[in-house]
C-alpha cells in the first residue's frame, strides 16, 4: 500500500479495515485510560499530536473517549499521504484535525503539544527515519510521546498469516500485515537502537510501546 500506482480500492478497504484491527490489537483504549485520560482537563485543553494518521480511526477513538469523559482534547492528525488525507477527511471528528504533513514540517513551523503519538509507524522507517522520528517527537512536545507498534514474533506472524488470508485479494491487509510484522523489532533490538531517555515496554498483544517524557525543556 506504500506503492503510489497501488489498487485505489485495495488500499481504501484497507484504511477501513485499521479501525477493526487497531480495536483489536492496538491497545489504544487501554493507553488512553492509563496514560492520557490522566492528563486531560474538562476545562483546559490538552493538544495532541498523532503522526502518521492512517486511516484515521486512532485520533477519531481518543477524540471520541474524550469527549465521553467530558474531557477536552485537540488532536492534529499529520500524514505525508495526500490519499490518506483524502479518505481521512471524509469522516471528519470533532476535536480533529487532519493535515498533510511530516513532522519535520510542524517542527520548522514551530508547533507544540502536549503529548505525540504515532500507531503502527516505527517499522515503516530505517535508521535515519526513525532518528528523526524521535528527535522531531521530543522538539514537539514538552511532555509525553508514546510511538505504538508491533513486535515481532512467529506466533503473531503465523496466526495473522491464517487469519487475514480471507481479504487478501480483497485489501492489502494480509500481505501489508505480513511484511510490517517482518519489518518491526524485538524489545532488544529497539532498546539498542533509541537514544538514551526513550523507554522500551511490551504490550499484549505482541505489540512494542517506545515511551519518552519530558517535565521541562
Amino acid at each position: 500500500m506504500d506503492d503510489p500506482d497501488c489498487d485505489r480500492d485495495r488500499l481504501e478497504r484497507t484504511y477501513r479495515q485499521f479501525r477493526a484491527v487497531n480495536r483489536l490489537v492496538s491497545g489504544w483504549r487501554r493507553l488512553y485510560r492509563t496514560r492520557l485520560r490522566p492528563r486531560l482537563d474538562p476545562d483546559r485543553p490538552t493538544t495532541l499530536l498523532d503522526i502518521g494518521f492512517g486511516g484515521g480511526d486512532i485520533a477519531r477513538a481518543l477524540a471520541g473517549w474524550a469527549a465521553r469523559d467530558g474531557l477536552s482534547l485537540d488532536i492534529t492528525a499529520i500524514d505525508p499521504d495526500e490519499r490518506a488525507l483524502r479518505f481521512a477527511r471524509r469522516s471528519p471528528a470533532a476535536g480533529v484535525s487532519f493535515q498533510q504533513a511530516s513532522s519535520a514540517d510542524l517542527v520548522a513551523r514551530g508547533d507544540r503539544y502536549d503529548v505525540v503519538v504515532s500507531n503502527h509507524l516505527l517499522h515503516h522507517l530505517d535508521p535515519a527515519q526513525l532518528t528523526a522520528l524521535l528527535e522531531d517527537s521530543l522538539a514537539l512536545t514538552d511532555g509525553l510521546v508514546l510511538h505504538n507498534d508491533l513486535a515481532r514474533a512467529r506466533p503473531g506472524y503465523l496466526f495473522w498469516d491464517v487469519a487475514t488470508r480471507p481479504l487478501a485479494r480483497r485489501s492489502f491487509l494480509h500481505e501489508d500485515g505480513l511484511l510490517s510484522i517482518r519489518r518491526s523489532y524485538r524489545r532488544a533490538e529497539l532498546e539498542a537502537v533509541v537514544p538514551t531517555g526513550w523507554r522500551v515496554e511490551t504490550m499484549v498483544p505482541q505489540r512494542l510501546l517506545l515511551t519518552a517524557e519530558r517535565s521541562t525543556r
